[in-house]
């Protein structure tokens, strides 16, 4: 027998079951013991729908989990993401789906509920590339791009973030210098989903046109194909969070554009906030997504594992702490809901998402944590999943602003005080 054979003849069979992706009930997408307050079981129409579709993708479990161990980025998922109309992100576009707040995010806790990867690869081509495009650019811009984007079609990238400019993005020194009647475009960009590989990034550069006051030393957002001259973009190695979806280090060296390539409704930093503040409710839903489906390892694991003659859930301790994790769990599920009934009522405010999503991001770390020790020796399998999560987890912390940016956020808002400078 070879190394491999015998490998393969005693792995063990995972210890948690994989998610069922021809749910389509509330009871089935969530049962009870995960909806202690009943939140969700009164879904229904196109919000249910759009929720089993999300399931749907948990066919495509073992392909994610192999992609996350060999570091793969599989893309054919982009299509097939498309295809179920689920990059629209809440975003009104025609002749495609409109989620609600509430599809909107049981969409985004569905896929990280099954991979984080999945989840995020809806937060990037919709919730940034797309919802740029679709809320700042032309007509024609829209026209080139939504229903690729939309459709998975071509690979969208949000170049905000530089290597020395992360929490403060608006300090970014990438420049945009207006040259005739062309932009040329230097600087680097980091930790760019999609920004290799891809097919147009949305880069953001501050501003030399002495031609246009208002505009001159602002920033602005620029359509770059990154096929063009002096686009340089490399596959970020050595992550251990998100392994099934690729960030890029992208080198801008005088890369030249038309002067229609720029979003004319991107005038300064307020205008990239509004994009920000969109997808900040989407982090609060991915980390409940990911929270969900540890607890659920957890409780099952609990139920069937034997240890000295009884289950784990006979276990005093062992229902103290998944009494815990479920009251966290709900705590989080209490903000989403909120976050979604006021989107739906025109009254979210930005300082609402970012307490959000301090809260979810956080919370969700500490039920990772506990499920990943009730697993015992099996929590450290990817097969299993709860450590998969755990990793992904220390991403959504920190993307979409820090959990520190986010508390400063909310702490200017309830104190009337900016602690930033």
């Amino acid at each position: 027998m070879t190394s491999t054979e015998q490998s393969t003849s005693i792995g063990s069979a995972p210890v948690v079951s994989a998610p069922d992706p021809a749910a389509a009930t509330p009871a089935e997408l969530l049962p009870p013991p995960a909806d202690h307050v009943a939140l969700f079981q009164q879904v229904d129409g196109e919000d249910l729908e759009a929720w089993a579709d999300a399931r749907s993708f948990a066919v495509h479990l073992d392909r994610l989990n192999q992609a996350w161990e060999d570091y793969e980025y599989p893309t054919e998922l982009l299509a097939a993401l498309g295809e179920k109309d689920l990059f629209t992100d809440g975003l009104e576009l025609p002749g495609h789906r409109h989620l609600s707040p509430l599809a909107t995010g049981l969409v985004n806790m569905e896929l990280s509920r099954i991979d984080g990867s999945l989840g995020t690869m809806v937060g990037v081509q919709g919730g940034l590339a797309l919802r740029s495009i679709a809320l700042l650019g032309s007509d024609e811009q829209k026209a080139r791009w939504v229903d690729p984007l939309a459709a998975g079609t071509e690979l969208g990238a949000f170049a905000l973030t530089e290597p020395t400019h992360g929490s403060d993005s608006v300090s970014l020194e990438t420049m945009a210098r207006r040259d005739g009647d062309q932009w040329v475009l230097s600087g680097e960009k980091r930790w760019i989903g999609n920004g290799a590989g891809g097919h147009v990034s949305v880069v953001w550069a501050r501003v030399q046109d002495p031609s246009d006051p208002a505009l001159d030393g602002q920033v602005s957002g620029f359509l770059v194909d990154q096929s063009l001259p002096g686009y340089d973009a490399e596959i970020i190695r050595g992550k251990v969070a998100l392994r099934a979806i690729h960030q890029a280090h992208i080198r801008l060296t005088d890369v030249r554009l038309p002067l229609d390539a720029r979003l004319p409704g991107a005038r300064s930093f307020k205008d990239t906030s509004r994009v920000l503040f969109a997808t900040r409710a989407g982090v609060a839903w991915g980390a409940l997504g990911h929270a969900t489906a540890c607890y659920e390892a957890a409780l099952e694991h609990a139920t069937t594992r034997v240890q000295f003659g009884r289950p784990l859930a006979k276990a005093q301790h062992v229902q103290v702490r998944l009494a815990d994790m479920l009251q966290t769990l709900t705590s989080m599920q209490l903000y989403c809901v909120r976050l979604a009934e006021l989107e739906a009522a025109g009254t979210l405010l930005p300082e609402q998402a970012s307490l959000a999503k301090v809260h979810n991001t956080r919370a969700a770390r500490e039920i990772a944590a506990d499920a990943r020790d009730l697993l015992g020796g099996s929590g450290i399998l990817l097969e299993n999943r709860v450590v998969r999560h755990r990793s992904d987890l220390e991403a959504l912390h920190t993307y979409e602003g820090t959990d520190t940016m986010q508390s400063l956020i909310v702490g200017r808002r309830i104190t009337g005080v900016s602690a930033f400078v």
